[in-house]
């Protein structure tokens, strides 16, 4: 009986409590357990520094200089051209300076082949770079460039001599290309670039150079 009475006691005295706190009830700070401060961990590597973005038409510019020692010789330099400039469009700037198709063109950088996708800031070696130099390669030589457009009758006189000896130069040129070293090597280099497997493409190279060779002998 005792257990009941109790319980009948600890009900009444629960029955005097309110059921919900009242809007203006108030809690203890004080009674509220103690929390360790939660410490983020440290980052492994710190974070970069954000780079500093020039306004619209302020980007910096560099100086492009395009040299090909190899027929025909080219030498042209592209000044204040930004860095956001892509191979294709350098191609492009050439193309309209010498009448060499963009497709007859390879741009070389320390004597490697240069993608047109890339961009100028892309190839930098330093950020303090002025200037980048490319080497020009033209698939077939000064016989890759088409001629002149025709002028209309009563600008210029043309001789009947001028259309022989143009192409007697470019099939004189073009024996020149074939007779060096340098072509063969420039060969092998865009082979390997396509095929991605050096020995493939030295095979290739010489026997494109034997079969030149043999055919020369024989005519």
């Amino acid at each position: 009986m005792a257990e009941v009475a109790f319980a009948k006691t600890f009900l009444t005295s629960l029955d005097s409590r309110p059921i919900k706190l009242s809007p203006d009830h108030i809690e203890d700070p004080k009674t509220f357990p103690p929390r360790p401060p939660y410490i983020l961990p440290r980052m492994p590597t710190s974070m970069s520094k954000p780079s500093s973005r020039l306004p619209p038409g302020s980007e910096r510019s560099i100086d492009i200089t395009l040299k090909s020692l190899r027929n025909p010789p080219l030498d042209i330099t592209l000044p204040a051209t930004p860095l956001s400039t892509s191979i294709l469009d350098v191609k492009a700037a050439v193309s309209a300076q010498t009448r060499i198709p963009v497709e007859k063109m390879k741009l070389l950088l320390n004597k490697r082949p240069v993608a047109d996708t890339k961009v100028l800031k892309e190839l930098l070696a330093k950020e303090s770079d002025r200037t980048i130099d490319f080497s020009v390669m033209v698939i077939g030589g000064a016989a890759a460039i088409p001629p002149a457009e025709e002028k209309p009758a009563g600008e210029a006189m043309e001789t009947t001599d001028e259309p022989v000896a143009t192409a007697q130069a470019d099939a004189a040129a073009v024996e020149a290309e074939l007779e060096s070293d340098a072509f063969w090597a420039d060969l092998s280099g865009f082979l390997q670039q396509r095929l991605k497997a050096q020995d493939k493409a030295e095979e290739l190279s010489s026997l494109f150079r034997s079969s030149w060779q043999a055919s020369r002998s024989s005519s």
